[in-house]
């Protein structure tokens, strides 16, 4: 009894470490296309902590994690416009301009911010 209860609290012990490192390297992967300016391109709107020549068309993009969850950044960045038709954002999704991996990459990073 307790070898398998020792056994279950192990695997999910390193079920919940992959998961995090699954998450860390989404968000530094996420983190390359934001700033990537062929890609997410993020910073020529926003500013962003750790990036380079950031633009001030859009809002400072910080504890975003605090304000949206995964859900609404996934939809921000496939499709602006149909929480806000007047916003300027690129629909990322909706265009291709991303795919669904390269989105769901770039909101592990906002998630760090």
């Amino acid at each position: 009894m307790r070898t398998a209860l020792a056994l279950g609290l192990s695997l999910a012990m390193s079920l919940s470490m992959s998961a995090a490192a699954h998450a860390q390297s989404g968000a530094a992967e996420g983190q390359k296309l934001a700033f990537d300016r062929g890609k997410g391109n993020c910073l020529t709107c926003h500013e962003i902590k750790g990036g380079d020549l950031p633009g001030s068309i859009g809002p400072k993009l910080e504890n975003l994690k605090g304000r949206y969850d995964r859900a609404e950044l996934t939809a921000i960045l496939n499709d602006e416009t149909v929480r806000n038709p007047l916003t300027v954002m690129p629909p990322f999704g909706r265009n291709r301009i991303l795919t669904e991996q390269e989105i769901s990459a770039i909101v592990d990073f906002l998630q760090t911010l």
